[in-house]
């Protein structure tokens, strides 16, 4: 069985956030509305997929590169993504922007903690 989720182990400061509302109605746009809103901010484990793990994942989505371990969390889902504090990239710092392809809730059936599998966005 894989090893629990400690406090000391949540050390990446991660928001979630959803697709905004950019239309209305009638679909015009709504002057100011951002395309993503943020939904919460917190703390969580990342962990990159390696070995057996990674293949496995590969056979059934390519571009996950990235799990995420949350203390148990409901309301998240694969249309929301992650942003994960800033980053030094190729000498800029920049936000890491990641997808969220599956959301795995209550992996130890007792709602403790929620894992979200991701793949990171090239473009932001």
């Amino acid at each position: 069985m894989a090893k629990r989720l400690q406090s000391n182990d949540l050390n990446r400061r991660i928001t979630i956030q959803r697709k905004g509302r950019t239309e209305d109605d009638a679909g015009y746009p709504i002057p100011g509305a951002k395309e993503w809103e943020d939904v919460i901010t917190l703390w969580a484990n990342r962990e990159p997929l390696r070995g057996r793990e990674f293949f496995a994942a590969a056979a059934d989505q390519a571009e996950i590169t990235v799990r995420y371990r949350i203390w148990y969390r409901s309301g998240i889902t694969s249309d929301m993504r992650i942003v994960d504090g800033k980053s030094v990239i190729n000498g800029v710092e920049k936000d890491r922007i990641y997808d969220i392809v599956t959301v795995l809730d209550d992996v130890f059936d007792d709602r403790s903690e929620t894992h979200l599998m991701v793949s990171q966005v090239s473009n932001g």
